[in-house]
C-alpha cells in the first residue's frame, strides 16, 4: 500500500536533516535572520535525559536506542571476523550528546591537503577563522583560540598519578610535553581539553540550538525520520519524512541540507536515487543522479587498546567496582561537579610518529586510568591503565550501502579496517612504540605488566593480527560524501551535491580525508563554514 504524505503548508526556506553537531549550528546560523524560515528535523528524541549531561554518561547513552542508532558493522576480516557496534547519536545534539567531548581540530596539514585535492577555501588558513568563530576557550582568546563563542572548551577537572607518569615516560621516549593540541601541529603529550561547562557536557544542542529554539522562524521536530528527497528537473524540491510515525512532506524553497552524518547522509541520498546506478538498480530505485562515490571512501580511526596492569597506584578499576567507591564518586560530582563522573573516556592525549620517516605525528594515544574488555562493560578487577593508540591517517577505505529502498532499514557498514598493508605496518609499529614508552623509567615504580596484547606477541605478522584482535572503533567515521571535483566526489567545495540543485551535505561525510585527531571539532567547523556559504549564495 502506497503511503500518503501529508503536506506541511507552504514549506520552508531551508530544511535541515539531522539535529546533530552540524545541524544544530546550521539551524542557529540560518535562522538568525528572522526573514528566513527554517525547519530542523531530528530522528531521535529530546536531550532531556540526565546521562546526556553528566560527562560519564556516555557509558549509558552509547548502545542505547534512546540516544544511539545502534548500528553494527559487517564482520571485518582485519579484526578476525568480528563485527563492531558503531555508535551514532540519535537525539538532539547527535554525537555531541554521547561522544567523548574531546576538543581536537587536527593538523594544519590535514586541511592544506584538502585544498591541494582541489577544494578551494578549505586550507588551514581558510578554516581557522571558522573554528574561532564559535569557540569559547576557558583559557582566553589569542591568535589560535576564540573566546565568547557558543561552544565552551575547558580543561579537565581531575588528574591521575598514573597519567602524569605516562606523560613523563612519553617525554623520556622522545615525545615532548604540550599543553595545547590545537595550534596546527598537535605532536606531543598532554591533557585533552573538553566540551564541558563546569563539569557538565556542553553539546551542540546546548551551544547552538537552545539559544535559537524560541525563534518564531525556526521549527524543530524530534522523532522525525527522513524517508526520501523528492527531485524534479534536477532540483531537490521536497523532503518526505515520518513524524512520530505519521508520513509528512515538506517543500524546501531554497535548499535541503543533509547533516545526518557519515552513515545517515549517504543512506538518504541512495534511497532518493542519488548514488551508484548499480546499487540503486539492485534495490529497484530509479536513478535521479549517478554519483558512484556516494557511500564510498569510508574512513575511521581504529584504536588498538593496549592494557597494562600496575601496582602501587590507584586507577578507576577497583574504585568503580566498589559500592563505596561509586557512592563517593557520585557525591563528589553532585556537590562539586568534580571527580571521575566528569571524565571524558580518555584524559591524556599523545601524538607521535610511528617511525622517523613521518613528516608529522601519525598516531594518537587516548590514555585512560582504567581498563575493560569493551567500553561500557565492567572494569577489570585489578589496577590497570589503557594506552589506546590509533593510526591517524589510515589507507584502508570502506563503504556504507543501503540494504533496501526503505530508509528505515539500517545500511550495510563495512570499514575494511587493516585491509591495507600500510595500516598493518603502522599498527605493529604503534604497539612497539607503546612498549617503548611503558618501558621508560617514569613508569617503572608501578611495575607495569602487559595484559593486552601480551608481551609474548612479538613478530610483525603477530603484532598486526593482535591489533585486529584488540582493536575497535574510536567513533570517527567520515568521508562517505566527500568533496572534490573528480568522478567519485559527491559534493563540490561549496558542499553542493553534484548535479542536483537545492541540495547540500554539511557534516563529517564531506571530508575527503580524515583529520589527524578526533572529528567533532572539525565537523562543527564544517557546519560553520557551510552556513556562511549557504547565506552568501542565497544573496546571489
Amino acid at each position: 500500500m502506497t503511503e500518503s504524505w501529508e503536506d506541511m503548508g507552504d514549506g520552508f526556506d531551508w530544511v535541515i536533516v539531522g539535529a546533530g553537531t552540524a545541524g544544530c549550528l546550521l539551524a542557529n546560523r540560518l535562522s538568525a535572520d528572522p526573514s528566513n524560515k527554517v525547519l530542523l528535523l531530528e530522528a531521535g528524541g529530546k536531550d532531556d535525559w540526565i546521562w546526556i549531561h553528566v560527562p560519564i554518561g556516555y557509558l549509558y547513552t552509547m548502545n542505547n536506542p534512546r540516544t544511539d542508532w545502534c548500528f553494527t558493522t559487517e564482520e571485518e576480516a582485519g579484526l578476525g571476523g568480528r563485527a563492531l557496534t558503531y555508535p551514532r547519536g540519535r537525539t538532539l545534539g547527535g554525537c555531541s550528546s554521547i561522544n567523548g567531548m574531546i576538543y581536537m581540530r587536527g593538523q594544519a596539514r590535514d586541511y592544506d591537503g584538502w585544498r591541494q585535492l582541489g577544494n578551494e577555501g578549505w586550507g588551514w588558513d581558510d578554516v581557522l577563522p571558522y573554528f574561532l568563530r564559535h569557540e569559547d576557550q576557558a583559557r582566553g582568546a589569542d591568535a589560535m583560540h576564540g573566546a565568547g563563542g557558543e561552544l565552551r572548551v575547558e580543561d579537565l577537572r581531575l588528574s591521575w598519578e598514573i597519567l602524569d607518569a605516562f606523560r613523563d615516560a612519553a617525554e623520556q621516549a622522545g615525545i615532548p610535553k604540550t599543553d595545547d593540541f590545537n595550534r596546527g601541529d598537535n605532536e606531543g603529550c598532554g591533557y585533552f581539553q573538553v566540551h564541558q561547562k563546569r563539569g557538565v557536557r556542553w553539546s551542540a544542542a546546548k551551544a547552538f540550538l537552545r539559544p535559537a529554539a524560541m525563534r518564531p522562524n525556526l521549527t524543530i521536530l524530534t522523532e522525525a525520520e527522513a524517508a526520501g528527497i523528492e527531485i524534479a528537473d534536477g532540483r531537490a524540491t521536497a523532503l518526505r519524512f515520518r513524524h512520530a510515525g505519521v508520513p509528512k512532506r515538506v517543500v524546501a524553497r531554497r535548499e535541503i541540507v543533509l547533516s545526518a552524518g557519515a552513515i545517515g547522509s549517504p543512506q538518504l541520498l541512495q534511497v532518493s536515487g542519488i548514488g551508484d546506478p548499480a546499487l540503486l538498480a539492485e534495490h529497484g530505485i530509479p536513478v535521479a543522479q549517478a554519483l558512484p562515490g556516494v557511500g564510498e571512501n569510508l574512513q575511521d580511526h581504529l584504536q588498538i587498546r593496549c592494557v597494562y596492569k600496575v601496582s602501587g597506584t590507584r586507577t578507576l578499576n577497583l574504585r568503580a567496582n566498589s559500592l563505596i567507591g561509586k557512592a563517593g564518586m557520585g557525591l563528589q560530582y553532585f556537590l562539586a561537579r568534580r571527580g571521575p563522573l566528569t571524565m571524558a573516556p580518555s584524559q591524556l592525549g599523545c601524538f607521535a610518529r610511528s617511525d622517523e620517516r613521518r613528516e608529522t605525528a601519525n598516531l594518537e594515544y587516548h590514555v585512560q586510568p582504567l581498563s575493560t574488555d569493551k567500553l561500557g562493560e565492567a572494569l577489570h578487577p585489578f589496577e590497570a591503565f589503557t594506552a589506546s593508540v590509533c593510526n591517524l591517517r589510515p589507507e584502508s577505505r570502506g563503504h556504507v550501502r543501503i540494504r533496501s529502498a526503505d530508509a528505515r532499514e539500517k545500511p550495510s557498514i563495512r570499514p575494511n579496517y587493516l585491509s591495507d598493508p600500510a595500516d598493518r605496518q603502522v599498527a605493529a609499529d604503534a604497539i612497539r612504540l607503546t612498549r617503548r614508552i611503558v618501558g621508560q623509567p617514569a613508569l617503572q615504580k608501578f611495575k607495569p605488566e602487559e595484559f593486552r596484547p601480551g608481551d609474548e606477541v612479538q613478530g610483525e605478522a603477530e603484532l598486526a593480527e593482535a591489533a585486529g584482535r584488540i582493536g575497535t572503533t574510536i567513533f570517527h567515521p567520515v568521508g562517505t560524501c566527500r568533496m572534490g571535483d573528480d568522478d567519485m566526489a559527491v559534493v563540490d567545495a561549496r558542499l553542493r551535491v553534484r548535479g542536483i540543485a537545492g541540495l547540500r551535505v554539511a557534516d563529517a561525510s564531506v571530508m575527503p580525508r580524515i583529520t589527524s585527531g578526533n572529528t567533532n571539532a572539525p565537523t562543527t567547523m564544517i557546519a560553520e563554514k557551510a552556513a556562511a556559504m549557504i547565506l552568501e549564495d542565497a544573496k546571489r
